[in-house]
């Protein structure tokens, strides 16, 4: 599932495929494989607030579609 897909809660981040400079950009934010994923809010046009090693941002639905989570078990 996507970001865009889930509701509010923790989750692991699976995979990132988003175009290249994107992918980067969010690599330098700390949001890389196997990390924590903490969404905190969602609007109704697809934006989501999330949190990744302590800091919280905004992305938009075609960022977040292409973010693949799963549930954190633990």
């Amino acid at each position: 599932m996507t970001v865009l897909d889930c509701g509010i809660g923790s989750y692991k981040v699976v995979s990132v495929a988003t175009p290249y400079e994107l992918e980067r950009r969010l690599e330098a934010l700390g949001l890389t494989e196997g990390t924590r994923l903490d969404i905190l809010g969602k609007k109704r046009n697809g934006a989501s607030v999330i949190k990744v090693r302590g800091t919280r941002f905004a992305i938009g639905a075609e960022i977040a579609a292409g973010i693949t989570i799963e549930e954190e078990r633990g």
